[in-house]
């Protein structure tokens, strides 16, 4: 490890850790429906939507009323945002003339965003309006966003009740999570960040001349390019959220590695801190709603340690030289400042270090946004990220995902101790039984059967295989990536797979949907049971939750059970891709 990226990754950890636990203690707050002193803004934007909605949108709800409503809500925002897409070039602020964007892509796109995913399929600044992007794309950002921290608040009331048929109510969750929480912190990031040169403007894209004109050849005509086009648009606005939400989607095709959406070293390390703050505050949230923080710590402490273990794998995998370009004599050394490795895929400016824990903070957080080529990566360092994705996201995870994920490990983890000990298992006082951990085993289930049934049917198949454009084991990388992408709802890509095509927009939107909701529903069935039980004092026989000794069992059961399924598929793809490419 060069100190480079120590010094990185402790910087990262304290600072992420000062951010995270004063907003930990005000998302409690907002979570428990009472006034949030210095918003009073938000407050009266907030009476007045009630006030419209009338007395049901503040209503308490049991989870199957809670479910009902978000996924409606979910619903209407897709057919909004593929509506959007298909009627774009009729509507205002579309500087360009973008065309309407064809059904298969369109329903690919609404499904992503929708579900917290943002894969793209296409290039953002030569597809979408300045319209779809700004309200379409960027308002589902805030709403898939605010539909996760609304879920894991109904969860931890169900943890936290004392026996109630009630988990709260989605409207109020998903109003006061964007009001109170996602909008005020989008609002300070999109300044910082047009103050450091990212783009914020609803211009049309701009021709610039060139410094040094290119001579090049199509067929058989030489031609000279003297101006390049500069794209525009509200980037910073988007980029705001599209890191606060853990979304990923990027303004233009080059994501977070286009230096109008990520100019330098300080914006890089912002957008990081931005991708894991809510998730890692929402623990401390936990900690404070169940009225005991040591609970949040033991959770974080789970997340922090697999994630820091992934990050040095990951760093360690790329700081390796390619052993097919060594005797090329290819300076790999990006500066003075780097040693030499695998700087294939990265931008100079960021480096083996920053480049592949960008990777690792974006794959561990559900969030997918991109400062390197995912696809340039060494066999084993790109296998960190899609080992990190196929954990479930829980290390961090999404916005609301990652926790409820990781509480749901959680109950595993105590059922799996209670077996060993012979008592009935507890969790924060609530007895974990039979309909638990059948909704436990769905939550946990449901990707892996997206993930491998889907790569199976693309591997498989002649729309499946077309796409890809490195024959072989990275060939079988591509698209398993593509499918843990998108089941965990991701987003991120190995980019040699030319996924813009009817069968793979419509896959990966089925696997981005069911990878969402069909997670959602039973999470908060198990709230509904959870918050209908009386909450039981603790026992000289109840097995604490908050130390040590419970951090390593439920790190151990993340990785046991999160990543078993996929071990054979891992097998066939980046493991023996690593074996060929340094056995030669």
């Amino acid at each position: 490890m060069t100190t480079e990226f120590i010094v990185l990754l402790a910087v990262l950890l304290l600072v992420l850790l000062a951010l995270a636990w004063p907003l930990g203690r005000f998302m409690a707050r907002v979570a428990a429906d009472g006034k949030v002193p210095g918003l009073g803004w938000a407050a009266g934007i907030e009476r007045a939507l009630y006030r419209l909605a009338g007395p049901a949108a503040t209503a308490g709800q049991d989870w199957k009323a809670y479910a009902l409503a978000l996924i409606a809500f979910n619903a209407v925002g897709a057919l909004f945002v593929y509506g959007l897409q298909r009627v774009q070039a009729w509507l205002p602020l579309n500087p360009e003339g973008m065309a309407n964007v064809s059904p298969d892509s369109s329903f690919n796109t609404a499904i992503s965003f929708v579900a917290n995913t943002n894969w793209q399929g296409y290039s953002g600044e030569q597809t979408m309006s300045i319209l779809t992007q700004m309200v379409g794309l960027a308002g589902q950002n805030f709403f898939s966003a605010a539909t996760g921290i609304a879920v894991v608040f109904a969860l931890i009331r169900g943890f936290a009740a004392r026996s109630s048929s009630a988990i709260g109510n989605f409207w109020v969750d998903l109003t006061r999570s964007t009001l109170y929480v996602l909008l005020p912190l989008s609002v300070i990031l999109a300044v910082f960040l047009a103050g450091q040169g990212v783009v914020q403007n609803l211009s049309a894209h701009v021709d610039a001349r060139l410094l040094e004109p290119v001579t090049y050849t199509v067929e058989t005509n030489e031609a000279r390019a003297e101006t390049q086009v500069i794209p525009m648009g509200p980037v910073a606005s988007q980029e705001a959220i599209k890191m606060l939400g853990t979304n990923g989607g990027g303004y233009f095709n080059a994501n977070s590695a286009h230096p109008f959406e990520n100019p330098n070293a300080l914006t890089n390390f912002a957008q990081m801190i931005a991708i894991l703050l809510i998730p890692a505050a929402l623990c401390f949230t936990f900690g404070h709603m169940v009225g005991d923080i040591r609970q949040g710590w033991a959770v974080l402490g789970t997340m922090t340690l697999l994630f820091v273990i992934a990050a040095v794998a990951a760093v360690a995998a790329e700081q390796q030289a390619n052993p097919l370009l060594t005797p090329l004599g290819v300076d790999q050394v990006a500066s003075s400042l780097q040693a030499g490795g695998n700087m294939e895929g990265k931008e100079t400016r960021f480096g083996i270090a920053a480049s592949s824990l960008f990777a690792v903070v974006t794959t561990a957080a559900s969030c997918g946004a991109v400062n390197a080529m995912h696809d340039s990566f060494m066999p084993l360092g790109g296998m960190v990220p899609m080992v990190l994705m196929q954990f479930g996201e829980v290390i961090f995870g999404g916005v609301g995902s990652g926790l409820y994920g990781m509480l749901v490990f959680a109950v595993l983890a105590v059922f799996i101790a209670g077996l060993m000990i012979g008592r009935t298992p507890e969790y924060l006082g609530k007895k974990i039984q039979a309909y638990e951990m059948k909704m436990a085993a769905l939550v946990i289930l449901v990707t892996p059967c997206l993930v491998l049934l889907g790569t199976a049917l693309a591997v498989t198949s002649a729309s499946g295989t077309v796409g890809v454009a490195n024959p072989g084991a990275h060939g079988f990388s591509e698209i398993l990536y593509a499918l843990t992408s998108a089941a965990n709802n991701n987003g991120s890509a190995f980019a040699g797979l030319s996924a813009n095509t009817p069968f793979y927009n419509t896959l990966l939107g089925v696997a981005m949907w069911f990878g969402r909701f069909a997670v959602i529903v039973p999470v908060l069935a198990i709230a509904g049971s959870l918050a209908a039980r009386q909450r039981l004092p603790a026992t000289p026989g109840t097995l604490p939750t908050h130390g040590l000794m419970f951090v390593g069992m439920l790190s151990a059961v993340v990785v046991l059970v999160g990543v078993l399924n996929y071990v054979p598929a891992l097998a066939l793809g980046p493991v023996v891709e690593h074996l060929q490419l340094f056995g030669e």
